[in-house]
C-alpha cells in the first residue's frame, strides 16, 4: 500500500473504499463455519444483492470439504448474478417488487416445505432480501406490496421501520421461512446490511422467527402518513406467527468489518483513522452537516482526528424527497457534505453504497476533491439549487465526480470516508 503522500485525493478515497468491500465478500468465509453434512439433501435458499455471490462461495467451500453437491434456489437483483454450479440463481427487481420475485419466492417457499427431517436447508440471506423475496400475506396482492413500498421509499422512514412493515404484509419474512423447512435441519447465513447487524431485520428476516406485531406495522404506516385499505389493515392483523427456533446464524460479513478493513487501510498508508461507527442514521443532509462540521474542526485543530487523518463511518442515512432530481442517499449526503465543508484546504470524501448501487441509480456513490465547489461554479453549477431539488447524481454526474463499480454482489451498508490533510 504506497504512502498517502504518493496517492492524489482520489486515489486514497479509492483504496480505502476497495478494502471495505473487499471485507465485505463471502469468498472464503465458509470454510471454517460448514455445518455437519445431512444424511439426506443440501438445500440452499437464500435472497438478497449477495444471494448469487454466497451461493457460489458456499458451493465451493461445500465441495472442497468433500460433501456431495447441493441444490436450491436462490433470488438476487437484476444484474446481480453469480456463476454457480449447482444452485439456480433467478433475478428479479429491487428495491420495488416485482412479479419475478414473487415468483421466485414461491419456488423458494415450496423447497422449504419440501424439506424433510434428513435434510439441511441452508439459508443465504443479505440486504435487499426484504424486496427481492416479495411473496404478499392472504389479501394482500403484489401491487399492494408494491405500493406501500414506493410510499415507504420516499417517506423518509429508516430500514428497520420500513422492515417491519414489509414483515407484516408478507408470507416469508419474519421466521415464515424457516416454519416451513421444519423439521429439517437448518442454518442461516447473513451478510448485514442493517444498523446493529440485528439477524430479524438483515432482508425482514424470513428466518428468523420472532412473535408478530400487527399494531406497531400499522402504527408506522399511520406515522409516516401512509394511507392503506382496510381490507390491508385485516390481512396485517391475520398474518400472525409465533417465535420460534430457526437454527444457528453465522455472520459473514457486517459494516463494522468493512469499516475496520477501512481504518486498517488508512494505517497502511499513514493516516490516522476514527471510525465515528457502523450505525449511523438521519436525514443525509443533517448527518452531513454534523460530519462537515467535524472535519472542519479537525483540518483547523486536529481534533477529534489528527491530520492527515480520515473520518469512516457507515450505516444508513434516509432521504426526505421534496425535489424531482436524481441520485441516492449517499449523493444526497455527499452534496450536503459539499455545501458544508467544499473548499476547505485538504478535505476531500468519498460516499458510496456498498453494493454498488445508490438508490435506484447506476452510481456506487460520488466523491469530490477541495476544488470541488470551484468546479462547480466554474460549471454554472449551485451545490444548494441542487440540493433543495435532491439532485446530487446531476451534480456530480456534469463534474466527472460520479462513483460507478457495478454491482459488487455484497452488500453491508453506506461507507463514508472523509479526508483530511
Amino acid at each position: 500500500m504506497p504512502h498517502h503522500s504518493e496517492l492524489d485525493d482520489h486515489g486514497v478515497l479509492a483504496a480505502l473504499l476497495d478494502a471495505a468491500l473487499a471485507a465485505a465478500l463471502p469468498d472464503g468465509r465458509f470454510d471454517s463455519c460448514l455445518p455437519e453434512p445431512p444424511k439426506g439433501r443440501t438445500i440452499v435458499l437464500g435472497g438478497g444483492k449477495g444471494a448469487a455471490r454466497m451461493a457460489a462461495a458456499f458451493e465451493k467451500a461445500w465441495i472442497a470439504a468433500g460433501h456431495g453437491p447441493p441444490e436450491g434456489l436462490v433470488v438476487t437483483r437484476y444484474g446481480h448474478k453469480e456463476p454457480t454450479r449447482f444452485v439456480e440463481v433467478v433475478e428479479a427487481s429491487h428495491p420495488v417488487p416485482d412479479a419475478a420475485g414473487m415468483a421466485a419466492s414461491e419456488r423458494i417457499l415450496a423447497l422449504a416445505k419440501g424439506a424433510g427431517p434428513d435434510d439441511l436447508v441452508v439459508f443465504l440471506m443479505s440486504g435487499g432480501a426484504s424486496a427481492l423475496m416479495a411473496l404478499p400475506a392472504a389479501g394482500v396482492t403484489l401491487a399492494d406490496k408494491q405500493a406501500i413500498n414506493r410510499a415507504l421509499l420516499k417517506s423518509g422512514a429508516p430500514i428497520g421501520a420500513m422492515n417491519r412493515v414489509r414483515k407484516s404484509l408478507s408470507a416469508i419474512k419474519g421466521g415464515r421461512l424457516a416454519a416451513a423447512a421444519a423439521p429439517a435441519r437448518m442454518i442461516t447465513y447473513l451478510i448485514s446490511d442493517v444498523p446493529g447487524d440485528d439477524p430479524g431485520a438483515i432482508g425482514s428476516g424470513p428466518t428468523i422467527p420472532e412473535a408478530s406485531d400487527a399494531d406497531s406495522a400499522l402504527a408506522i404506516l399511520a406515522e409516516y402518513g401512509i394511507a392503506i385499505e382496510p381490507r390491508i389493515a385485516d390481512a396485517i392483523r391475520a398474518n400472525t406467527v409465533a417465535a420460534g427456533a430457526g437454527g444457528p446464524v453465522v455472520m459473514l460479513a457486517t459494516p463494522k468489518m468493512a469499516l475496520d478493513a477501512a481504518a486498517n487501510a488508512a494505517r497502511a498508508m499513514g493516516l490516522v483513522p476514527l471510525v465515528l461507527g457502523d450505525a449511523i442514521e438521519g436525514e443525509a443532509r443533517e448527518v452531513a452537516r454534523v460530519l462537515g462540521a467535524m472535519a472542519l474542526y479537525a483540518s483547523a485543530h486536529g481534533e477529534p482526528v489528527s491530520r492527515p487523518g480520515v473520518i469512516l463511518s457507515g450505516g444508513e442515512t434516509t432521504v426526505t424527497v421534496r425535489g424531482t432530481g436524481r441520485g441516492g442517499r449517499n449523493a444526497e449526503f455527499l452534496l450536503a457534505l459539499a455545501t458544508v465543508v467544499g473548499g476547505a484546504a485538504g478535505v476531500a470524501a468519498i460516499a458510496c453504497d456498498t453494493d454498488g448501487i445508490d438508490g435506484s441509480e447506476d452510481n456506487a456513490g460520488a466523491w469530490f476533491s477541495p476544488a470541488i465547489i470551484a468546479e462547480a461554479r466554474a460549471a454554472g453549477l449551485d451545490p444548494a439549487a441542487h440540493l433543495a431539488n435532491n439532485d446530487g447524481y446531476g451534480f456530480f454526474s456534469r463534474l466527472g465526480r460520479l462513483v460507478v463499480t457495478g454491482p459488487t454482489r455484497t452488500n453491508v451498508n453506506d461507507f463514508r470516508a472523509i479526508l483530511v490533510r
